[in-house]
């Protein structure tokens, strides 16, 4: 059964996305843990990040250090925090989130963003990616 990041790679569920390559696709997660909350993805269905072959492994990380570049100019932060859990979506993922302090890694904590504000956030980021 594909994962819910596959029908958002083949438009069976919508995004706010707001990069993609050949093989990657990044946008706004929709359950953030602060503003700009950011998944980066390859489009390939693969469980565990540490199973991806060592070419798409280094494009994601590649796409996700620009994608963070263009998240740090829209939300000013100290630095974008990034993890890779791996446990809710069996689909390999990269979460970036912009931090002002190590506690703001915390996934047991959520924000509330209306849909306007994840879409005009997600064209700010887009346009903010060099």
């Amino acid at each position: 059964m594909a994962s819910i990041f596959s029908k958002i790679v083949a438009g069976e569920i919508p995004c706010y996305k707001v990069a993609e390559s050949e093989h990657c696709l990044a946008f706004l997660d929709v359950n953030p843990v602060a503003k700009g909350h950011v998944l980066c993805i390859p489009k390939q269905e693969i469980d565990y990040v540490f199973d991806i072959d060592d070419e798409l492994f280094t494009e994601l990380f590649l796409f996700s250090k620009k994608v963070a570049k263009g998240l740090k100019k829209v939300c000013p932060c100290i630095k974008v925090g990034q993890a890779v859990v791996g446990i809710d979506v069996p689909h390999a993922h990269v979460h970036l989130i912009p931090i002002n302090q190590p506690s703001d890694l915390n996934f047991s904590k959520h924000i509330s963003m209306t849909p306007d504000e994840m879409k005009s956030l997600a064209e700010q980021i887009a346009a903010a990616i060099e």
